[in-house]
């Protein structure tokens, strides 16, 4: 497997989102992905067949740029968390589908006591 095959490779945004969603649920501190536009103000924790709604993937000149929205558990660092996050996301875009990364913002929605 070291043969080089000329051409470009295209991975599409929810493929990348499906990718940052379980890579983000591995994450300690993380209860569940939560929908970006909580009308009502309160975050609903999504289920796993809709991981996707709970980030945001764009591409930029630079990269892929990528939003999470989280929802985290009670008494952990959310500053710790955050970061965890950025890295892990980090890691399995570059090491995974080896796609430039323009950043990865972090969106803690609400805090919740895991069951």
């Amino acid at each position: 497997m070291n043969d080089t095959i000329a051409g470009n490779l295209h991975v599409a945004n929810d493929v990348l989102a499906d990718m940052v969603g379980n890579a983000a649920l591995e994450c300690y501190g993380v209860v569940g992905m939560a929908a970006p536009n909580a009308a009502d103000g309160i975050a609903k924790i999504l289920p796993a067949s809709r991981l996707r709604r709970g980030v945001v993937v764009t591409t930029t000149e630079v990269g892929v740029h990528v939003e999470l929205y989280v929802v985290i558990e009670y008494g952990t660092n959310i500053n710790t968390v955050s970061q965890n996050l950025v890295d892990q996301v980090t890691f399995a875009l570059s090491e995974y589908a080896r796609v430039p990364l323009d950043g990865v913002e972090v969106h803690v929605q609400g805090v919740k006591v895991r069951k």
